[in-house]
């Protein structure tokens, strides 16, 4: 896919989003840290001293994110939550214990000032319950029609436990792989809102900060390989990036994917697959076998992981594909996002 113009696509987190970045952004940016292309950077940062009992070599992890959720406020969150869930969400996946965010605001002229005090008010709560701070930030104001009532950037910095080197490029054969809940509320939730859709049942986002279901996780299961969170292009998108960092194959039984009964409802009346859907309080955890049931015995004893469930396992066949196993027993391939299911979204 070749385009001469910036589409929505490019931000779906699907196959465009990976072109403008690998052919454009790694292109003029490329160096050893950015090119991992995980959820945060990790930086070792040396400590130099004369003393030999000196302070070993720290490790950081350092991400940064945009938030432009239309619209701002959505059953189970709003956009300030989003920004503070979402970035401490990115540090946990590395393994890091957020610390410190920066928060930046682009504003446009008009916004109810009740509706940014709102805004605000959520994200001091929310980082507040993680145990981190913003500790910078800016504000930006343009003129009306410039912008859709506000914008979110996020920085977090994360310490990372000695030891601890959660990435792609760990992933082996014969690991498993494990969902920590239901997949695509929270994208199905906003896109309700959104539509004006009514059903029986509110669904709500699963927006949340994972980081302490991640520190259980790995105390239970410590070689873990991988963490992601399935964001923007949803669980096979994320599956599908994974098996190409780690050079593997994944097999995945559909029918152990969770999925709740209003998302697939929803799904099927807009036309959408649950599994390209964003999340944005779940994660994926790939983990060697002999930890799995383990890691999914932690997960199911937190209250984010109850519904935690095993979906497959990584295989040295189809190296670099994701293929899913229908009830039926069929097999077909379960590709990265094309286009764009659901702008806007995060």
């Amino acid at each position: 896919m070749r385009t001469d113009s910036i589409q929505l696509a490019h931000g779906s987190g699907g196959q465009l989003s990976h072109q403008l970045v690998v052919e454009l952004f790694l292109k003029h940016f490329s160096n050893p840290i950015l090119d991992e292309l995980e959820d945060a950077a990790r930086l070792h940062v040396s400590r130099f001293t004369s003393h030999a009992s000196g302070p070993p070599d720290l490790k950081l992890a350092f991400t940064t994110d945009s938030y432009v959720i239309t619209p701002p406020f959505f059953p189970g969150g709003d956009i300030g939550k989003l920004a503070v869930c979402g970035t401490v969400n990115d540090l946990a996946m590395r393994g890091a214990q957020p610390l410190y965010l920066s928060a930046g605001f682009i504003l446009e002229e008009g916004l109810p000032m009740r509706d940014l005090e709102r805004i605000v008010e959520s994200m001091g709560r929310t980082v507040a319950e993680v145990g981190a701070q913003i500790v910078a930030g800016d504000t930006k104001v343009v003129n009306r029609g410039s912008a859709d009532r506000i914008f979110i950037n996020t920085t977090g910095i994360g310490l990372v436990p000695a030891g601890m080197e959660l990435s792609a490029t760990n992933v082996q054969a014969g690991d498993v792989v494990l969902v920590s809940g239901t997949l695509g509320d929270h994208g199905m939730a906003v896109m309700i809102r959104r539509e004006g859709l009514a059903f029986e049942s509110e669904l709500k986002s699963d927006c949340t900060a994972l980081n302490g279901l991640v520190a259980q996780l790995l105390e239970a299961a410590p070689h873990t390989h991988c963490l992601r969170d399935p964001t923007r292009g949803g669980l096979a998108t994320a599956l599908n990036e994974i098996a190409g960092r780690a050079g593997v194959g994944m097999e995945i039984e559909e029918q152990s994917i969770p999925v709740r009964d209003e998302v697939r409802a929803a799904c099927e009346l807009l036309g959408l697959d649950p599994q390209y859907v964003a999340n944005e309080g779940k994660l994926i955890a790939i983990v060697p076998a002999d930890e799995a049931d383990a890691a999914l015995a932690a997960m199911r004893g937190h209250p984010l992981g109850c519904d935690a469930t095993i979906i497959g396992h990584t295989t040295e066949e189809h190296s670099g594909r994701v293929v899913l196993r229908t009830p039926l027993g069929a097999r077909r391939i379960l590709g990265m996002l094309v286009g764009e299911q659901l702008p806007r979204i995060c």
